[in-house]
């Protein structure tokens, strides 16, 4: 028996090296250099690549047209890489074709919602964090008009804005969050350029949500306060950041390609929050008052706990009507579809 147990251990040994790292790839909308999204999900890949070390292979492609998706994919499938994630929501529907393809292959979407037997959905509940950097610019705003630089009119940017507006309006009723939509994810340009006319407009705070830090560059070319998005961008605008919004990927990747090793891998649509670590905050810079930084770390503890929904009512749009009542929430399900601005929210949602 123990000459049979010791051939087993070695056949499985043998195996193993054949078999050789788990090989995974990601594919990234954008450069991996654009301090924003891309760079956040490298990140993650590099946080796993080194806490697993040999046992895993991992490669990236960036840029990916969504035309390209599907070839890239295939592509992938067909060169021996077994979990591939795609880090954005437009590549959801490419994803969900080829994983039908190849069903001994691990497909993951990054903010999609499509799943099945070998596809899950992943992301961070950001709304959360926008929340409380909305605390922070209403409470720095003098002019009462905040800028918002977003990038395409999804229910995910939707809910953003609509979180942040929340935020700000718990603090200063008073005050706007006029949007600016740049319909891209990536484009420095116009993102810098929607900056600087929210700014032109009488926004002495610019908050961005897309993917580069030219929104940020541009209210610190003004001395104009600004929060960020994605990343800690704040060496962009050291004068003048005061909060940015994260994630932190690679608390997902790495439970998730454990579960892969272990063979303990289920398809999920993993909605992770503040309690999770995978979405959160920067250190707030000296600029914003105590008493604000009190009620910021306050108010994340109590998200973290449970004890406070930033989408709970009374709600109302911005014509005034009443959307969610006192003593109720927004549903995850609602908030998944969402398409209607709060009250203060200043901008139209292109259909």
């Amino acid at each position: 028996m123990k000459k049979y147990l010791l051939l087993v251990s070695m056949l499985l040994v043998a195996f193993l090296a054949f078999a050789g790292p788990l090989k995974v790839a990601f594919l990234y909308v954008g450069p991996v250099g654009d301090d924003g999204w891309t760079y956040s999900q490298n990140l993650g890949r590099l946080y796993v690549q080194n806490y697993f070390g040999d046992k895993i292979q991992t490669t990236y492609i960036e840029s990916v047209s969504m035309t390209d998706t599907v070839n890239v994919l295939q592509t992938l499938a067909q060169s021996g890489y077994k979990v591939i994630y795609t880090t954005s929501f437009d590549y959801m529907e490419q994803t969900a074709q080829v994983a039908k393809l190849f069903p001994d292959i691990i497909f993951e979407n990054c903010s999609g919602y499509l799943t099945s037997q070998n596809m899950s959905s992943y992301f961070g509940r950001i709304y959360e964090p926008e929340f409380l950097t909305g605390l922070v610019g209403g409470a720095m705003t003098k002019t009462n008009k905040i800028g918002y630089v977003a990038a395409f009119p999804t229910p995910e940017v939707v809910r953003g804005i609509n979180a942040f507006a929340l935020g700000v309006q718990m603090v200063n009723p008073h005050a706007t969050v006029q949007v600016v939509w740049v319909n891209d994810w990536y484009n420095p340009p116009a993102e810098k350029e929607a900056a600087l006319s929210l700014m032109g407009a009488g926004c002495d705070v610019i908050k961005s949500e897309t993917d580069s830090p030219a929104p940020l560059q541009a209210a610190a070319s003004k001395d104009v306060y600004c929060i960020g998005y994605n990343t800690d961008q704040s060496s962009y605008a050291p004068k003048t950041f005061l909060i940015a919004s994260v994630f932190d990927w690679g608390i997902y990747y790495k439970n998730d390609i454990q579960n892969v090793l272990d063979g303990t891998w289920k398809p999920q649509n993993f909605w992770g929050g503040l309690d999770t670590g995978v979405v959160g905050l920067t250190p707030m810079s000296n600029l914003v008052p105590d008493q604000v930084q009190k009620l910021v770390n306050a108010i994340e503890e109590a998200m973290k706990d449970h004890t406070f929904n930033p989408f709970a009512g009374p709600i109302y749009d911005r014509s005034g009507k009443l959307m969610v009542p006192a003593g109720q929430s927004v549903s995850d399900q609602d908030l998944l579809s969402m398409n209607w601005f709060v009250k203060g929210v200043i901008g139209n949602i292109p259909k």
